[in-house]
């Protein structure tokens, strides 16, 4: 199957396009193929059980964090439907109900099928353990606005101070606080200065 990225008279047809893009490389490579030992004696109507469980990776992937989301982010995408030669998704009902179907041994056989699937496409297994693994992690947390999805409140550890966050002035008046340290008004003391070739001193 060939895929291709261009205009389109539509106002859109998909907003997962790199997700389009991945199920046809999923495709070509048969990446899933593992899954269609998976033995779920359920009634075929629109879907086979491989094919909803094929779907709730999808709704994974692209963003549901419960199966009830797929009705609003997944139900709609008919393009991307058509990459797997599905002329729709199905609701979050029919992929429950094949997940609540799944027995302890289907549990078992689905576990062996990811971990088949990890297993081949996986780098870490065919590193040579002669030398290290580095593994690069950035946990630096990133300022976003309130309305940002799923943005929280949080705190930076580590996060320096202003230059001048420490002064009194620019301080706000509710979080400046009084230092320990005491202070003296200043007074105006004369200076006397004298010099040889004058006998009287003089104030400067």
């Amino acid at each position: 199957m060939t895929i291709e990225f261009g205009l389109t008279d539509e106002l859109v047809n998909t907003q997962y396009a790199p997700l389009a893009a991945l199920c046809v490389h999923y495709q070509e490579k048969r990446m899933l193929k593992p899954l269609e030992v998976m033995s779920i004696p359920m009634k075929k109507r629109d879907f086979n059980a491989t094919g909803k469980l094929v779907q709730v990776l999808l709704s994974i992937l692209a963003g549901c964090e419960t199966v009830s989301e797929v009705n609003v982010r997944l139900k709609p995408e008919i393009s991307l439907a058509k990459v797997w030669h599905w002329d729709r998704f199905a609701d979050q009902s029919g992929l429950s109900r094949t997940l609540d179907a799944l027995t302890l041994k289907q549990i078992d056989q689905l576990r062996e099928a990811t971990c088949l699937i990890w297993r081949s496409n996986s780098l870490t297994v065919g590193h040579d353990w002669r030398g290290y693994l580095w593994l690069d992690f950035d946990l630096s947390g990133l300022p976003c606005g309130q309305q940002a999805e799923a943005s929280q409140k949080g705190y930076f550890s580590g996060k320096k101070t202003s230059p001048d966050a420490n002064w009194h002035g620019s301080a706000p008046f509710d979080t400046a606080k009084p230092s320990g340290l005491t202070c003296t008004q200043e007074i105006n003391i004369p200076c006397i200065a004298s010099s040889p070739l004058c006998s009287q001193p003089k104030m400067l």
